[in-house]
């Protein structure tokens, strides 16, 4: 059989965790950031978690990952 390919826009966005969840980058982050409240900025200021529905549909465009 031949190798399954990566989304390359899949594996540049998304990484696993050692539990095999799925981590991914917060957005809104990019401009107009004056018009966003500080509790938006800080609470979007690292990774989170997708939920198990959305990790499903990720996992399918990684299959090595």
């Amino acid at each position: 059989m031949p190798k399954m390919k990566t989304k390359s826009s899949v594996k540049k966005r998304f990484r696993l965790t050692g539990s095999g969840k799925v981590r991914a980058n917060v957005g809104y982050k990019r401009h107009q950031l004056s018009a966003k409240s500080v509790k938006m900025k800080r609470k979007a200021r690292g990774t989170f978690i997708l939920s198990e529905a959305d990790a499903g549909i990720v996992k399918q465009f990684m299959p090595y990952g």
